[in-house]
């Protein structure tokens, strides 16, 4: 019901016919400004087409505007102290092993995977931004050695406390997962050769239009083959329901955290145009493998994943 495609493909239709969409940027910064823009327009001309709908259509425009958020999560709190963050991040771990995730992750990502790696004639590079305490990377990397699939894995974020952990774990499982502190919106990595795909992972929402505009074009300007994101599928189901299974880790903060993420997560509509805006049209995909959105660009001519559900 919050995906609100019909009205939110009829708004870009309409925003694409006015010639302000895709916006025009020549750098980053004024990249970061269109996208953040256009997002409000398209809200705007959303509302609008709603009401030329009719009832139903404004109905559940309106219960959309009520439960969105620009609320931060807790997690993203500068002065809560890494140590408190890094239970949080373990707390999501805990879930997403529980419920088998990082494993379909897994499944959804290797045929990227294998189709770059037959175009480069070589292991894949892959980039985890935003990765938390490394329970993705770990994941793939083990996933990989399983199946006997080369592939070379980094975990990154801007934590330090949480790279720590990843190492210690990488170290544990004897895992072949390098972990760097990197900034998302530079990803300077000296010591490192271009990455093939860039990763995110339930960490989209986290990111305003703007911001996560820049991430896809800093990864198509860093030569990567792929940039992959992945998030919560934004409905009533999996808002109603993830509070239930985070409430059973009796943690308030992360219980908390899973209801700001439910009302933040984006809608198909509004991941196309920030893919577009950022990348240009032909070049992505958006999906649904639930409780997912899939987000998958390519930069190399190559085609991007697919959910059970594009458009």
């Amino acid at each position: 019901m919050l995906q609100l495609r019909t009205a939110g493909y009829k708004a870009l239709d309409n925003l694409r016919s006015r010639n302000q969409f895709p916006p025009r940027w020549k750098n980053t910064q004024e990249l970061e400004e269109a996208t953040d823009r256009l997002m409000r327009q398209f809200l705007v001309e959303r509302l609008a087409v709603s009401e030329e709908l009719g009832a139903g259509f404004l109905l559940g425009e309106l219960l959309e505007r009520a439960l969105r958020t620009d609320e931060p999560e807790i997690m993203d709190d500068g002065k809560l102290p890494e140590s408190e963050k890094l239970e949080l991040v373990k707390a999501l771990d805990r879930q997403n092993d529980a419920m088998g995730l990082y494993y379909r992750y897994a499944s959804l990502l290797f045929p990227l995977i294998g189709d770059i790696a037959a175009r480069k004639r070589r292991t894949p590079r892959l980039l985890e931004l935003a990765s938390g305490s490394g329970g993705l990377a770990l994941a793939l990397a083990s996933e990989a050695q399983r199946q006997g699939i080369p592939l070379s894995v980094t975990g990154s974020d801007i934590v330090p406390r949480y790279m720590e952990e990843g190492k210690r774990r990488a170290a544990e499982k004897k895992l072949p997962v390098t972990f760097r502190t990197l900034n998302a919106f530079t990803m300077e990595d000296p010591d490192s050769e271009p990455y093939d795909i860039v990763l995110i992972s339930q960490s989209l929402h986290h990111f305003t239009p703007g911001q996560l505009a820049v991430i896809i074009a800093k990864a198509k300007e860093r030569n990567a083959s792929a940039f992959v994101g992945i998030d919560g599928y934004r409905d009533l189901l999996l808002g109603l329901g993830m509070p239930l299974v985070a409430g059973l880790q009796r943690i308030g903060a992360f219980a908390q955290d899973s209801i700001t993420s439910a009302r933040r997560f984006y809608s198909e509509p509004e991941l196309h145009l920030i893919a577009e805006s950022a990348a240009g049209a032909g070049r992505h995909a958006v999906g649904c493998s639930w409780p997912m959105s899939v987000l998958s660009i390519r930069f190399d001519g190559g085609k991007p994943l697919a959910g059970e559900r594009l458009r």
